[in-house]
């Protein structure tokens, strides 16, 4: 199913985990936390900076997969350990002087809710918590 978004998207913010992972934390014998990302994600984040479209991420977690897209991209806008992503998220579009229907928010998980609520564009993956799931607006994709 295609996604209905409007012509006017300047930025498009993130979660990271759920989003660009399946959820899975790899353990290895040293105890470092590894997370597989899927590299279809990586190249939409290129197709949307080629296309002049701002990314960012707000993500609860901090985690080196993060940092890889930061500096593989050189991008500003990232936020790690955010525990109120809303704020980080209103501040943003203050900063960009975006308006709702300027934004695209993805996320997965009930701390994204708040988020989602400040834009017209709202994305899910399909593993999303039902809560997120059920949020006015949200489109679920594949």
């Amino acid at each position: 199913m295609a996604l209905k978004l409007g012509e006017n998207i300047k930025f498009v913010l993130s979660d990271f985990d759920g989003v660009f992972t399946d959820g899975t934390v790899m353990i290895d014998e040293c105890g470092h936390q590894l997370k597989k990302i899927n590299f279809s994600d990586v190249m939409a984040v290129h197709l949307l900076l080629k296309n002049n479209i701002n990314f960012g991420i707000i993500s609860g977690e901090n985690t080196g997969a993060i940092e890889y897209l930061k500096n593989k991209f050189n991008l500003e806008e990232v936020y790690q350990g955010i525990r109120d992503k809303e704020s980080v998220l209103k501040n943003i579009m203050q900063k960009y002087s975006l308006l709702p229907e300027n934004v695209i928010y993805i996320g997965d998980d009930v701390n994204d809710i708040s988020s989602m609520m400040l834009v017209n564009y709202k994305i899910a993956p399909k593993n999303a918590n039902y809560k997120v799931k059920n949020v006015f607006g949200v489109q679920i994709c594949d």
